[in-house]
């Protein structure tokens, strides 16, 4: 007696739902697959204004980090920053590549 094997049935795929009642699943499907970006707000209070005047070729990692961490990677690129000690520190590491002005 030969043995037959047996395959498992295919299973279809379905899509599977976490919502108990219908009304929940049809709210979860109508749902929009990515998030909608939230607006840019402006910082609140009194901002400082940034604008990179060197390079960071050549110059250490940290320096070329911090730059990036205040919004700036190219050459006369400005940003109004929040004015905060966290900001003003970031500035201080890299006082020779920027100008600083306080915004109006």
């Amino acid at each position: 007696m030969a043995e037959e094997k047996k395959t498992p049935a295919k299973k279809t795929a379905a899509k599977k739902t976490t919502a108990k009642t219908p009304a929940a699943a049809a709210k979860a499907e109508a749902a929009p697959k990515t998030p909608a970006k939230p607006a840019a707000k402006k910082p609140a209070g009194k901002t400082v204004r940034v604008t990179q005047t060197g390079s960071p070729l050549g110059r250490k990692d940290y320096q070329r980090a911090t730059l990036i961490g205040l919004g700036l990677n190219k050459m006369h690129k400005t940003r109004e920053l929040e004015d905060t000690p966290a900001v003003r520190g970031m500035i201080a590491k890299v006082a020779h590549l920027v100008k600083v002005e306080d915004a109006a």
